[in-house]
């Protein structure tokens, strides 16, 4: 994958990225986790069962409990986003940072991406549980923060190129604008987030909080540099993506 960024900077980028240490944390925090099944000490069967249940409360995001006023309560959805509920999950939300994140991370700065990325997951799990403030259902996952990385690619990076996998075309390897990818992406959130029936499965309204947070940071922070910097760095930048 090739960034728009100087030579001198793009070898370092690759070692040295946030992007990489936050992939890192994620995947050993779910490997000594409950939830990989690698980690003997949360036992098996019921008792690996009500190991899962006490983390997912501990450091996942229950609505009902962070608008009651809780002090620990408001640090978890910081918390919730380096916790994965299955495999597929982690899998899925680290392949979209991976491929998203590094080129995002390069044109933001390495301390300034963090902390954008930090905040707008913050974000976006909190109008989720604005929205479902009754809500006792735990929320877990780093999707708001990588949805918002999505919107401020899309913002930063128009003109890139991505290779997708889609299911209905028989998993060829397509490559299409990244704001058609994206925009495509969004849009489905967007129509799920509107039938969520706030139980266990997706949280499709913190992606789309993420996503729009994401691109008006980017809009605000960026919005002229990115016309310079798109016109200067010839080629379009190419990635890959499994939407």
């Amino acid at each position: 994958m090739t960034a728009p960024v100087h030579p001198a900077r793009s070898l370092r980028a690759v070692f040295s990225r946030m992007t990489n240490v936050l992939i890192g944390l994620c995947c050993a925090l779910f490997v000594l986790g409950p939830d990989s099944g690698l980690n003997r000490t949360y036992g098996t069967g019921d008792a690996l069962f009500h190991a899962q249940s006490r983390y997912y409360e501990h450091w996942g995001v229950i609505p009902l409990d962070l608008w009651s006023g809780a002090p620990r309560a408001l640090l978890t959805p910081l918390t919730a986003l380096f916790v994965h509920a299955s495999w597929l999950h982690l899998l899925g939300n680290m392949l979209f940072l991976y491929v998203f994140g590094g080129m995002t991370e390069a044109r933001m700065g390495r301390l300034p991406f963090t902390a954008f990325y930090l905040a707008v997951g913050y974000l976006a799990l909190l109008g989720y549980a604005a929205a479902h403030a009754s809500s006792d259902q735990t929320l877990v996952g780093a999707s708001g923060s990588i949805s918002g990385v999505l919107g401020a690619f899309l913002f930063l990076f128009p003109r890139a190129r991505v290779t997708s996998l889609f299911p209905f075309l028989f998993f060829l390897p397509l490559r299409f604008p990244a704001w058609l990818v994206l925009l495509f992406w969004f849009c489905l959130q967007w129509q799920a987030a509107r039938h969520d029936p706030a139980g266990p499965g997706v949280a499709y309204l913190a992606h789309v909080v993420g996503f729009a947070l994401g691109f008006l940071y980017a809009w605000a922070r960026y919005g002229r540099d990115t016309v310079g910097a798109t016109r200067d760095n010839g080629p379009s930048a190419e990635g890959e993506s499994q939407p």
